[in-house]
């Protein structure tokens, strides 16, 4: 039978609200009254139950980490730090999908159906009507790899997709490229039209470059590649910008496909600098996101929201750099 509150009570020769305290975040107990209600602890095995502590304490350290790209297999990355960060500081995360959902306010049900203390929404292209509508009901809630801005309504973390944009083109033009190419994510979310944004800019400051602009269905595999095998039946541009490093690597198969050489026949530079860019057989050169910060950074403001909610929001940017490797030709 699984050891009580009751047992260890009884074993540390204290009352069970004492030891109900011992286990309550803030609660008033002697240090001698811990000790004692430790020591019996460890002897019977027992561990606090979560979720009774929830009810005494009105807090369940619940926090709804929501997304909506899980075929995008960096997102695996991402919640990996995610949850490992979060139970670190002893809260929980409980993971939402909310691919094809349109409507925020039934996910705020949903989320406020488990009384979540918090939310992470980690998303490029979820709009922002989701965070803010997590801040109208009242709950606190940060917004990773959201879209920049100088007066957010909510806390907002993530890099500047103009500057990124800027950063790829200066890249490919920088190593002779002149017909270029924007092979872009979903043509509705803000990363893609930011992205695209930059990378029009710099293109359209040099008279000698054209620029082509292209958009998948989705950021995965299937799309990149679909949308790159219907632009080989035309006439390909030297090298593409992908909106996202596994649009990129799907890219890289249908080039790979039609029997073509990267980069000696195509150039090809992706972003995010997710795991998988650095395998041996794909070798991605790309614009590194810095993913593991902008988790750590997310996790510390969510946790400093839920101490005080009467912070005001912040917007943190984040630096990019290219990371060379095998997908584009040498500086000319």
């Amino acid at each position: 039978m699984a050891v009580t509150l009751k047992d260890v009570a009884a074993r540390a020769g204290v009352s069970r609200s004492a030891v109900s305290r011992t286990y309550t975040e803030g609660a008033s107990v002697s240090e001698k009254t811990r000790a004692k209600v430790q020591k019996a602890a460890e002897a019977l095995g027992y561990s606090p139950n979560a979720l009774a502590s929830s009810l005494t304490t009105g807090r369940t350290k619940l926090i709804g980490l929501v997304s909506n790209n899980f075929h995008n297999p960096i997102f695996l990355e991402v919640f990996d730090r995610f949850t490992k960060g979060l139970q670190e500081r002893g809260l929980r995360p409980l993971l939402v999908n909310l691919t094809d959902e349109v409507d925020p306010e039934n996910s705020i049900r949903m989320l406020r159906a488990y009384s979540v203390d918090g939310v992470i929404v980690a998303s490029s292209t979820l709009p922002v009507a989701f965070a803010e509508g997590f801040r109208d009901a009242g709950v606190p809630v940060v917004h990773s790899f959201g879209r920049h801005s100088a007066s957010p309504k909510v806390n907002v973390l993530g890099i500047d997709n103009i500057e990124a944009g800027r950063m790829a083109a200066n890249t490919l033009i920088a190593r002779g490229y002149r017909r270029l190419a924007f092979l872009g994510g979903p043509e509705t979310a803000t990363s893609t039209q930011d992205r695209l944004k930059g990378f029009a800019e710099v293109n359209n400051a040099n008279p000698d470059v054209k620029m082509t602009v292209t958009f998948a269905d989705s950021y995965s595999f299937d799309a990149g590649r679909a949308e790159m095998l219907r632009l080989l039946r035309e006439t390909p541009a030297e090298a593409y910008f992908c909106g996202d490093d596994v649009l990129s690597i799907g890219a890289l198969s249908a080039i790979q496909s039609a029997g073509l050489q990267v980069p000696d026949d195509i150039g090809i530079l992706g972003l995010n600098d997710m795991e998988m860019a650095g395998w041996e057989n794909i070798n991605l050169t790309t614009i590194h996101n810095p993913i593991k910060q902008i988790i750590a950074s997310s996790i510390e403001l969510i946790e400093a929201s839920l101490k005080d909610d009467t912070r005001y929001p912040e917007a943190r940017l984040f630096a990019c750099h290219v990371v060379e490797r095998g997908t584009l030709r040498p500086f000319s």
